[in-house]
């Protein structure tokens, strides 16, 4: 199944998200552990430039696995995360068209 991930970061958080970047980006890396494979995900950026969030299309075997991935996140567990939503997308989602960010 195939989820698109949008996560809201609270305010005035850039210094706390820069020291979790590295972790944020070993997890997504990794899949959580294996919870999910990342297609592609980015910052979320407001019209001035400041951060709003991050997103991500995941791959997972149910909407539990992809939300432990999305709470198990660094940026989640050190609190930059103020919401998480999950979105399931249609089966005819053409995930073969993206370069996977997590390597299987």
């Amino acid at each position: 199944m195939f989820f698109l991930m949008q996560c809201t970061h609270h305010p005035d958080m850039d210094t706390k998200r820069d020291a979790l970047r590295p972790n944020h980006r070993a997890w997504v890396v990794s899949g959580g552990d294996g919870l999910a494979h990342v297609l592609v995900g980015s910052a979320t950026q407001a019209p001035g430039g400041a951060v709003l969030g991050n997103f991500g299309i995941l791959q997972a075997d149910s909407e539990t696995n992809a939300m432990a991935f999305a709470q198990g996140d660094p940026f989640a567990q050190g609190g930059v995360v103020s919401d998480i939503r999950l979105t399931r997308l249609a089966d005819s989602f053409q995930a073969h068209r993206i370069d996977p960010m997590t390597r299987a």
